[in-house]
């Protein structure tokens, strides 16, 4: 079955790493915009965590992202990037439907479960607190929010896939105030949380 697959990249978290020791350094306006350049850069944009997961056969398959966003309300729409290299960024158009699980920070050992840093989930999601949405998704457990989506467009974005999701459904766990952040390639919390 395609869910025993061991890939180097899920997502869009293959090159984030956690627990990273060193900030990245200065560098002026107008420096070059190459890959290493950009990759810096972008480390500085904090973001949220989330896992998208999907549906494969009879299972699940899941990845870590932190390349997120609400697109409209009306109608309800959302975008994930994908690595295209990465598994996810074929099985999500193929089966037409994704869900996004926003972690809090509490749930960072899924995060790198997800992102291929520690023991993947088979495709039972065994051990990995879910229900199942509208479309048959995974939706993690105790979350901070998610959505529930059918795949509206897919497109080529570089290295990346970029996936727009039509929402249909959505819902709130309980508020922590205490978001899982990435900034840095580190994860972060709020200050004062």
């Amino acid at each position: 079955m395609a869910g025993d697959r061991q890939p180097l990249r899920s997502g869009s978290f293959g090159g984030i790493t956690s627990g990273a020791g060193s900030r990245s350094a200065p560098r002026p306006a107008g420096t070059d915009a190459n890959a290493e350049t950009i990759r810096a850069v972008r480390r500085r944009w904090a973001s949220g965590v989330a896992v998208v997961t999907t549906r494969e056969g009879d299972g699940f398959r899941g990845a870590t992202v932190a390349a997120f966003t609400a697109v409209s309300l009306d109608p309800p729409l959302v975008l994930v990037c994908l690595d295209r290299e990465g598994w996810m960024a074929s099985l999500v158009p193929e089966a037409g439907v994704f869900a996004v699980s926003v972690l809090d920070r509490s749930q960072e050992f899924l995060a790198e479960r997800f992102a291929g840093r520690a023991p993947l989930p088979d495709a039972s999601f065994s051990g990995v607190p879910h229900t199942v949405g509208e479309t048959g998704c995974p939706l993690l457990t105790s979350a901070l929010a998610w959505f529930d989506c059918r795949v509206q467009a897919d497109h080529a974005g570089g290295d990346h896939r970029i996936i727009v999701g039509v929402v249909v459904g959505a819902g709130l766990g309980e508020d922590t105030d205490d978001p899982l952040l990435n900034y840095e390639g580190r994860y972060r919390s709020i200050e004062g949380a």
